[in-house]
């Protein structure tokens, strides 16, 4: 097992995860789900090598991707003291391996400059809340977010859950 930067040819895999993750949200949490997402915004992501995976035997196990801004979600953010973690989507032949808690192990060298680690969720999913907490996040609260106009649509009037590691 081994993490690493996605590339070019990993992009159909990125989006068949988001696809089986939306899924997978219609079934376990039907208020909220992802929408599709922009190939344009994860081709970038890819080229600015902020698009990861984990593989393990030469299978992409899980992916997801950071910013080191985020404004219109975290209006406090001053663009230099966070890194951001977004879109994180499970491979369904590797479940179950709390994948999350590698990731935030992974974050914390990755973002031995910053001072947070950060992350958002969409709607008031308790099992997903503490899900994080056990993960290591302090759940901050839930602020609905009014203006969204340069995020994915299900930002769009959301109830967002916030939370943060300080490192």
């Amino acid at each position: 097992m081994h993490i690493e930067n996605s590339t070019e040819k990993d992009i159909p895999e990125i989006f068949r995860l988001y696809k089986l993750a939306t899924a997978l949200q219609k079934e376990k949490f039907p208020e909220n789900q992802w929408p599709e997402f922009d190939r344009q915004l994860i081709e970038t992501e890819v080229a600015e090598k902020r698009q990861f995976k984990i593989n393990i035997d030469g299978k992409v196990a899980c992916v997801w991707a950071i910013t080191y801004s985020d404004p219109e979600i975290w209006k406090q953010d001053d663009g230099v003291s966070s890194i951001y973690i977004h879109r994180i989507a499970v491979n369904p032949d590797f479940r179950g391996n709390n994948y999350v808690k590698l990731i935030v192990e992974w974050a914390k060298n990755f973002a031995q400059d910053k001072k947070f680690i950060r992350m958002d969720t969409c709607g008031e999913n308790l099992k997903l809340i503490q899900h994080y907490q056990n993960c290591g996040f302090e759940f901050l609260g839930i602020k609905k977010l009014q203006q969204a106009v340069n995020l994915p649509a299900h930002y769009q009037n959301a109830d967002v859950c916030y939370f943060e590691i300080k490192l």
